[in-house]
């Protein structure tokens, strides 16, 4: 009885890895060979691909294919210049081997010489049977120096010779949505389309690009049309109910998701979208039920902290959702969203040397907003901070420079602790940025605009102003 080829493919690696195992010989032929290290590349076994090109070429010192192998290994593992070596010797005795052009575009293209690298690939594509392959890595190289247009044409080149090259269909979307082509892309689509009716990621690409332009029944067509091609497609399910929960057809877009639940593990998107779509039609009970659904599933997942954080939050259920910030925050300590609603609830619950901390935190991470500087200078204030207050807002004027708010909040700091040289400095600039924000000075630190010295600054500027 013959074996088919997946059976001798399995029978070859088998008795290789036995080999390995109990440090025998044996012999394989050079196509065993290939195979072998195609089957490791294919399922990133890096290391055992390599074993198997060394005690190939052992075997078979001259099959040009096996250093070929040799020569990916080296480009793998940026060797740049072995591999360059090893080719130019192949390139001798190889002059019309596709692989030697397309491995030179590859090493090309690791070095950033992209339109080199096309070059290269353009004789390999004179040379090779294959011109699917070859034509997918000229798009790859027209992507890597940004030139959509072109990858985008080669892209479509390679569709038309595989109508099942997913990977190419995908870039060509790519390339479309890069140039905001989306009502093109669509019409790309449509053509693929009626040539290929039943084609499912087709159908889901056409409703993103609908999705993408607000046109939310169109969309929902397209989605349907995708599950009619396979009725287990997840990512249509998904993007049918983001669709029905823009309609607001929440008990709908419900269903669509747990269709999901049922193909296969949850996903923890499912899960929050139907916690949302629960909170939205008013039924909480559920909508924290699936929350906590979602950050069982998937505990790094930050809007599944947030949604539920937020949810007690806006009922004012401050404790419950300083609760699960805590949880959040001990998960991950460098998210800035955690720190910034750590610092909104506990500024709600009275904890002030809390809530400067998580102002403070979100500052660090990077999160300059306006309000952030401000409310923890108006926190420090409160806990009697001055010179951390002068410090922080310093820091606030170098990303919004002549900002009222700043300068009205440094003047009123610095004439309170006494230093009215500085205070009045201040309160001038203050007042020539933007006067009507001394309204800030006034409720701030009303003894401070009290002063007859700040009344008669105030006094000034408006007779100048006059």
């Amino acid at each position: 009885m013959q074996l088919s080829p997946n059976e001798n493919n399995n029978l070859s690696i088998s008795r290789f890895e036995s080999m390995l195992k109990t440090n025998s010989v044996y012999f394989f032929d050079s196509n065993e060979f290939e195979e072998i290290i195609q089957y490791y590349l294919e399922n990133g076994k890096m290391a055992l691909a390599k074993k198997a090109t060394k005690l190939g070429l052992e075997q078979h010192p001259s099959s040009t294919s096996l250093k070929l192998f040799e020569v990916e290994m080296f480009i793998f593992e940026n060797e740049l210049d072995t591999a360059e070596e090893l080719l130019e010797n192949l390139f001798l005795i190889e002059k019309s081997n596709e692989e030697v052009y397309i491995q030179k575009a590859n090493i090309l293209s690791r070095r950033d010489k992209h339109l080199e690298a096309i070059k290269m690939l353009e004789i390999a594509y004179k040379l090779t049977t294959d011109e699917s392959d070859v034509l997918s890595l000229i798009g790859m190289e027209y992507l890597f120096l940004e030139d959509f247009e072109n990858a985008k044409y080669y892209f479509i080149q390679c569709l038309e010779q595989d109508a099942e090259d997913y990977s190419a269909l995908y870039n060509i979307i790519y390339c479309f949505e890069f140039l905001e082509q989306n009502k093109e892309a669509i019409e790309y689509l449509n053509s693929f389309l009626n040539k290929n009716p039943y084609c499912e990621v087709a159908w889901h690409q056409v409703g993103k690009q609908y999705y993408y332009l607000k046109e939310y029944p169109k969309a929902l067509a397209a989605f349907d049309f995708a599950i009619i091609s396979d009725d287990t497609f997840i990512g249509a399910y998904l993007e049918k109910g983001k669709v029905l929960e823009k309609l607001k057809k929440y008990n709908e877009a419900i269903e669509s998701y747990t269709v999901t639940l049922g193909l296969d593990d949850p996903t923890s998107f499912a899960l929050l979208r139907i916690g949302r779509c629960y909170e939205k039609l008013g039924i909480p009970e559920l909508a924290i039920q699936f929350y906590n659904k979602c950050v069982e599933e998937d505990a790094l997942l930050d809007k599944g902290w947030i949604a539920i954080t937020d949810y007690y939050y806006k009922n004012k259920n401050y404790k419950k959702a300083l609760y699960y910030i805590d949880k959040a925050i001990n998960i991950d300590s460098e998210n800035v969203l955690y720190w910034k609603r750590y610092a909104k609830i506990n500024y709600r619950l009275n904890l002030f040397e809390e809530a400067e901390l998580g102002y403070r935190k979100t500052l660090e991470l990077g999160n300059y907003e306006l309000n952030t500087w401000l409310t923890r200078n108006d926190i420090l204030i409160y806990l009697g901070e001055y010179e951390a207050a002068i410090n922080n807002l310093f820091q606030a004027s170098e990303f919004y420079p002549e900002c009222a708010e700043i300068e009205f909040r440094l003047a009123g700091i610095y004439f309170f602790v006494q230093n009215n040289r500085k205070g009045e400095y201040h309160l001038k600039n203050a007042l020539n940025i933007d006067a009507e924000y001394l309204i800030i000075l006034e409720e701030l630190y009303p003894s401070v605009y009290e002063k007859e010295e700040v009344k008669n600054i105030i006094k000034a500027h408006k007779n100048i102003s006059l």
